[in-house]
């Protein structure tokens, strides 16, 4: 398995994601990895006190931004820049607080609809599948990105817009 980071960095514009972002204070700053050869993307996280629901236990809003963000790289990683059309996701375990978790996440197909996705979050010490998530990405063109990120795309990248 050869591992990458992926990062904010290098795109032209600034980020604050709240999921990945290392300069967001506020954030979870979980790093995620692709794996070139398996063509997954993967962060390993321990949720801490400040994003809890239950007094032990991982909001499960923070457990979907974790698998839309894995799932978004995955799109990414594949060569395309993509957002978030539609996401389910089924909570099959508690993510404990203070205990480390792995998500995955891969491309599931492609069709006329957009890009689907699937994303797992385990726990690191026992194996256990505790949310399974599957979305629809629909790729974006110039416009839609240069909205999203407040101006033009660099030329380097426009390979990831749909008009290319």
């Amino acid at each position: 398995m050869t591992r990458r980071p992926l990062t904010n960095t290098g795109w032209g514009f600034d980020s604050m994601c709240f999921v990945c972002e290392d300069a967001n204070e506020r954030g979870l700053r979980i790093p995620f990895f692709a794996d070139d050869e398996t063509g997954t993307v993967t962060a390993e996280f321990t949720v801490t006190e400040a994003f809890s629901g239950a007094p032990t236990l991982a909001h499960g809003g923070i457990l979907m931004a974790v698998c839309d963000e894995a799932m978004c790289w995955a799109t990414i990683v594949d060569g395309t820049w993509a957002l978030t059309a539609g996401n389910a996701h089924r909570f099959l375990r508690p993510v404990r607080l203070g205990r480390p978790y792995r998500v995955e996440a891969r491309i599931a197909g492609r069709d006329p609809a957009g890009i689907r996705t699937a994303a797992t979050i385990t726990s690191a010490t026992s194996g256990k599948v505790a949310v399974e998530a599957e979305a629809l990405f629909s790729p974006i063109g110039s416009g839609q990105a240069a909205q999203a990120i407040g101006t033009e795309v660099a030329v380097e990248h426009r390979r990831y817009l749909t008009d290319r």
